[in-house]
């Protein structure tokens, strides 16, 4: 099966299964992490000046972190004078509904400011503030359930802008990354927080490798793989892409030519047997097929490199990765996040880098046929899903914007929401 037919099977699963739940983005890049709104109808009421503000309100401190909504709820994380903290807003008025500090002062690290953007799982939420802990709190109220600090499992960064991970809750357990020696990524209870399984830093496979990495946790979150019929959880961190054994938390593979000693931050594209990959800092991209190399019945997987890209070619820093049609689409450059497209069967550049309006980073999401970007400095761009041609079909400036747009924007009941450190708008789609 080749890498583009997985792809378009993922993505009419998600569209069949997510029809009732499509009105909700209740957690990082959306339903199954695809960043892909399952909602039509959409930017009918988009004019040359953008589509219309519903609302704009304030208290949602400062930080890059993203939105989540589930109902009338919108949830997100940011940085306060008494601490790191979640917040919750209604979605039809724009107020402020609760806030809950989740560590006791602001965490300090370089670009301060919260990154988590939380997960919602039924009655639960779950986030991991910057300075390391994954804290679960009731979504009606806020009001804490448990938490757990990563120096249980002796948690490190790779580097020094502070953990940045969404949890992922799959079934009664949710995944994250210390990235330290006793828990590289752990399982947990996600009703008590207690401990299910921990893959640990000794499982790595250091003497074969043939680059240097740095240890410690990443930028990325996990997402889930079912490569060679068996259920994984795929995480890039500082040592570089991992997968592992959902079910007993064991090594199953790694690949370190994609990992930098900077900063490994996108989110991994997952489908069938296939991963593709990518980092910025000038070290490029790769398509990856999983492979199972069991010994005596023991799932063990190598990974095959189906092609690499160099940083010239493609190079994702920072804004994410979209899959789309048998096409990624992304900001591709070190700080530029120039528009660009890439035919995923065989690596070829359909179209880009191009030179967008706006400069910076580039975050985006796909919704109905288009692809709304958003640039570090704040412009908006809406483009057609269109392999082709770098396809404009209007942009605005919203009505707030300071220091870097880096919140990824969100499709959710209809509007097009944008966090702006402390602010938070809503726009009609």
């Amino acid at each position: 099966m080749t890498f583009v037919r997985s792809f378009g099977i993922a993505c009419c699963c998600i569209a069949f299964s997510g029809l009732a739940t499509a009105e909700d983005w209740s957690q990082w890049r959306g339903p199954e992490r695809s960043n892909r709104s399952n909602e039509t109808g959409l930017f009918k009421t988009w004019t040359d000046a953008g589509p219309p503000l519903v609302w704009m309100e304030s208290g949602a401190g400062s930080g890059y972190a993203g939105v989540s909504v589930v109902g009338k709820h919108l949830y997100t994380t940011g940085n306060f004078d008494d601490g790191q903290a979640v917040t919750c807003f209604d979605t039809e008025s724009g107020k402020r509904v609760w806030k809950t500090s989740v560590t006791d002062k602001p965490p300090k690290h370089g670009y301060d400011g919260s990154r988590s953007t939380p997960t919602v799982d039924g009655d639960l939420l779950y986030v991991v503030p910057s300075d390391g802990r994954i804290v679960c709190l009731q979504a009606a109220d806020g009001k804490e359930v448990w938490s757990r600090p990563f120096s249980d499992w002796n948690g490190k960064m790779m580097s020094g802008w502070g953990f940045s991970e969404s949890p992922l809750v799959d079934g009664d357990k949710v995944i994250c990354t210390p990235g330290g020696a006793g828990g590289l990524v752990v399982a947990l209870n996600k009703k008590t927080g207690e401990s299910i399984w921990a893959c640990e830093g000794s499982e790595l496979d250091r003497e074969s490798s043939a680059k240097k990495t740095n240890d410690g946790a990443g930028y990325s979150s996990v997402v889930i793989s079912n490569a060679g019929g068996i259920r994984q959880y795929v995480q890039l961190i500082g040592p570089g892409l991992v997968g592992i054994h959902a079910e007993t938390g064991k090594l199953l593979w790694q690949y370190d030519r994609v990992a930098n000693t900077t900063a490994n931050i996108p989110t991994p594209l997952v489908a069938g047997d296939y991963v593709f990959t990518s980092t910025g800092y000038n070290t490029g991209a790769a398509l990856l097929k999983l492979l199972k190399d069991g010994k005596d019945g023991a799932d063990q997987f190598k990974t095959e490199e189906v092609y690499w890209l160099d940083g010239r070619e493609f190079q994702n820093k920072h804004g994410g990765m979209t899959y789309h049609d048998g096409y990624i689409y992304c900001g591709h450059g070190n700080g530029n996040g120039l528009p660009i497209c890439l035919n995923v069967r065989d690596g070829e550049i359909a179209w880009g880098p191009e030179r967008a309006e706006g400069k910076g980073e580039t975050s985006m999401i796909y919704a109905d046929g288009h692809f709304v970007l958003r640039r570090e400095s704040g412009h908006v761009i809406l483009i057609k899903a269109n392999p082709e041609k770098y396809d404009v079909v209007d942009s605005f400036m919203p009505e707030f914007q300071e220091g870097k747009s880096w919140a990824h924007p969100v499709i959710s009941n209809g509007k097009l929401y944008l966090r702006e450190n402390d602010k938070i708008m809503a726009y009609q789609l």
